[in-house]
């Protein structure tokens, strides 16, 4: 059997164990899962009707809102659906069987490349629910085949990225726990971004930093797919930040991995 056969099956193997790991335990997807949505329903009922007038909404009330916001929330259910990556790879480090793996004739970046797979997975999932739920209560998007497609990439790419640096994090952490709470950013960043409001309606100073930050370029170029709003330089900036996330990660969590264990 070839090199990249063997890569293929452990990294198959591992992914495999992942998702299993999910199917046994759904309550940690499913805790990070309701955040999106219960901000989803608690922005468009209650906050909706006051909140549209602060992009234009006046004529067009709740559902002008719901238009603005589900881009936003679906990029935030990535950030959050990846914590549970932070903090899986946190418990196998604790309960020693990155250790074992290290010792075993397997590809040695193979359980992490099952945890990155079944993350993906998982927010693609998550997203796919959190749009139903939104298309539900009234979201709407004319756009074309090809969009909707781009949508889908920039939502596996930056589910990519984040997930990297959530396995990173998690083998970073000394424990579970401090590996939620390193990861807790994944979940912040939202929202001081562009997800509730436009960042030019933000005070001078803090508008550089909702602007640059990963989220807000991604999720005006969700908008500008989905809704068919002004793109302008969002998307290249979005595609940097995924390409650089993916890259840090990798080499952060690899060299993690590597490290000799004390």
């Amino acid at each position: 059997m070839s090199s990249t056969s063997l890569v293929v099956r452990d990294s198959a193997t591992m992914l495999r164990r992942n998702l299993l790991h999910v199917r046994r335990y759904p309550s940690m997807t499913l805790n990070l899962l309701l955040t999106p949505i219960m901000l989803l329903l608690l922005f468009v009922y209650i906050f909706g009707g006051v909140m549209s007038a602060g992009i234009g909404g006046d004529g067009a009330g709740r559902a002008t809102y719901i238009a603005y916001i589900v881009p936003g929330l679906l990029m935030m259910t990535i950030g959050s659906t990846v914590i549970g990556a932070a903090m899986s790879v946190s418990i196998d480090m604790t309960q020693g069987l990155i250790a074992r793996f290290r010792t075993m004739a397997i590809y040695r970046g193979s359980l992490l490349v099952g945890h990155v797979l079944g993350s993906v997975l998982q927010s693609l999932a998550s997203v796919v629910l959190v749009g139903a739920v939104a298309v539900a209560i009234g979201f709407r998007s004319h756009a074309s085949p090809l969009n909707w497609l781009a949508a889908f990439g920039l939502v596996t790419l930056f589910a990519l990225g984040l997930t990297w640096i959530a396995v990173g994090m998690g083998m970073a952490s000394p424990n579970p726990e401090a590996a939620s709470n390193m990861a807790m950013p994944l979940i912040l960043l939202p929202i001081i971004s562009s997800a509730f409001i436009p960042a030019n309606t933000m005070p001078g100073w803090f508008q550089p930093i909702a602007e640059y930050q990963p989220f807000t370029p991604a999720i005006e170029t969700m908008r500008g797919l989905l809704l068919g709003t002004e793109i302008g330089n969002n998307w290249w900036i979005a595609l940097a930040w995924c390409v650089g996330l993916i890259v840090l990660g990798y080499r952060w969590s690899r060299a993690l991995f590597n490290r000799d264990p004390k």
